[in-house]
């Protein structure tokens, strides 16, 4: 059967919400999934991939102006090599650049697990205690005590524990925006920045898991005459996205990220019901 409006805004609406607040897009995309195919919905694997590059143009529409200065001082980068020539200090665009490389690194060790993880979404089980695994760590990461450090004075180790952390929330279920965020104010990011870099971490992210799958999705079948009602989806899981990128600023600004801790323990309670009645 093919994706009707209604369930392509549906999914690009989840996609768009649970994709920037911490509460699990691929929990609740696999969630939605499972819900749709009870109504003999099949949802398009290519569907999938266009989904999140949506929700990555909000990204870099909310972050144009760190991505810009990222770009200039990779330019400058690359130029200052060749000229042996080192700037001191650094510009904070430029190192983080770096941070970005370092915190990404981890999730090549999920490369070889990739299928197995992923087919984790298919056990409703799982996905129900990922996401109370998921509020108990935002639950906790309001308790942390508030930290001051930046790109300017992150160290390499503190990015590469926020970068197991995104490793660790491709399971489906868990949050990967809460998980680094969390990660994040446990080695003393200031929270503005611990937001700032779980969503610049995540283009490298995005991009490489769409790749990926990119390859995978064209194999299959692709009916090209629904490709319009997947844009709309599209569409609404970028505009709501980089709503949701606005929310999540002025929430770290309160330091109130626990609030979605109970609506994940809330989805969780829920999703093993669904699970227990066989839906």
């Amino acid at each position: 059967m093919h994706l009707s409006l209604l369930s392509a805004v549906l999914l690009g609406l989840v996609q768009g919400v649970a994709e920037f607040l911490p509460i699990s897009s691929s929990g609740h995309l696999a969630i939605a999934e499972h819900l749709l195919a009870s109504g003999a919905i099949e949802v398009p694997d290519f569907y999938d991939v266009l989904l999140h590059l949506g929700t990555l143009v909000a990204v870099f529409i909310a972050y144009w102006q760190d991505i810009r200065d990222m770009i200039l001082e990779l330019i400058d980068g690359v130029r200052d090599l060749a000229r042996g020539t080192t700037p001191n200090p650094v510009p904070p665009a430029r190192r983080m650049i770096l941070l970005i490389i370092v915190g990404t690194l981890p999730l090549f060790i999920v490369l070889p697990v990739k299928d197995f993880v992923e087919g984790l979404g298919n056990s409703l089980y799982f996905v129900a205690a990922a996401l109370v695994v998921t509020g108990f760590l935002l639950f906790a990461s309001d308790r942390v005590r508030k930290g001051r450090k930046t790109e300017k004075n992150a160290s390499l180790v503190d990015v590469l524990l926020v970068g197991v952390a995104q490793a660790i929330a491709t399971c489906p279920g868990i949050s990967r925006s809460g998980t680094t965020i969390t990660a994040g104010c446990f080695v003393g990011f200031e929270r503005k920045f611990a937001v700032r870099f779980s969503f610049l971490l995540s283009i490298p992210a995005i991009l490489g898991a769409n790749i990926l799958s990119l390859k995978s999705a064209l194999e299959g079948e692709i009916i090209w005459a629904d490709v319009p009602v997947y844009l709309v989806g599209v569409a609404v899981a970028a505009g709501v996205g980089y709503l949701c990128i606005r929310l999540l600023r002025m929430i770290a600004d309160k330091g109130r990220f626990g609030w979605f801790a109970y609506y994940c323990w809330a989805a969780g309670a829920l999703t093993l019901v669904l699970a227990l009645l066989g839906k």
